[in-house]
C-alpha cells in the first residue's frame, strides 16, 4: 500500500510540475492577445486612413498567432477549455467523465507524438534553406516560426500526460 501512494504521489507531483509550466507560459502567451489586437488595429488605421503598410507587420500578425494558438492549446486543455460535445459529457456520471478524460488525454499523446514526429523534418528543412517570407520585405528565418509546432505540441503532449495522470488518480479514488 505504501508503494501505492508512492506512485500516486510522485504522479501527482509530476502532474503538478507540468501543469505548473503550463500555467506560466499560458499566461505569459495570453498577452500576445494584445499585442496582436494592438497590431492588428495599427495596421488597419495605416491600411485605411493613411493608404499605407507593411508586409512585415501583416506578417508580423501571423507569427504572434502561431504561439498563441500553439502554446495556448495546453492551457486550454489544462483549464478545461477545449473542445468537447458537453451536451453529452454533462450527463455522464463522475467515472464515466473520467474514463473520457482519460482517453482523449491518451488521443491526444499519440496525436501530439504524431505530430511532433512529422513536423521535425519540416522545421529542419526550413531551417537548412533559411527560409524566410517570399514575400518582398517579408520577415525572415521562417524556421524560428515552424520550430513552435513541435515545441507547442510538446507542450501538449506534456499536458495531455498530466491530464492522464490526474484522470488516473481519480479514478484510482474510492469516490469516482
Amino acid at each position: 500500500m505504501a508503494k501505492e501512494s508512492a506512485g500516486v504521489s510522485s504522479g501527482g507531483s509530476v502532474r503538478a510540475g507540468i501543469e505548473r509550466i503550463i500555467e506560466v507560459l499560458g499566461a505569459g502567451t495570453s498577452w500576445i492577445a494584445l499585442a496582436i489586437v494592438a497590431l492588428m488595429s495599427i495596421n488597419v488605421l495605416l491600411r485605411y486612413l493613411f493608404h499605407t503598410g507593411s508586409v512585415w507587420s501583416q506578417e508580423l500578425e501571423w507569427h504572434l498567432l502561431v504561439p498563441l494558438i500553439l502554446i495556448g492549446m495546453s492551457y486550454a486543455l489544462r483549464h478545461g477549455e477545449h473542445v468537447r460535445v458537453d451536451i453529452l459529457y454533462s450527463r455522464f456520471s463522475p467515472r464515466s467523465k473520467e474514463i473520457v478524460n482519460l482517453v482523449s488525454a491518451l488521443l491526444a499523446t499519440a496525436i501530439s507524438i504524431l505530430v511532433i514526429w512529422f513536423s521535425l523534418k519540416y522545421v529542419l528543412q526550413s531551417y537548412v534553406i533559411d527560409e524566410g517570407s517570399p514575400d518582398p520585405g517579408g520577415l525572415p528565418h521562417r524556421f524560428l516560426l515552424k520550430s513552435l509546432i513541435p515545441a507547442g505540441f510538446a507542450l501538449l503532449l506534456a499536458q495531455s500526460i498530466a491530464s492522464a495522470i490526474g484522470s488516473i488518480e481519480k479514478l484510482r479514488s474510492p469516490r469516482t
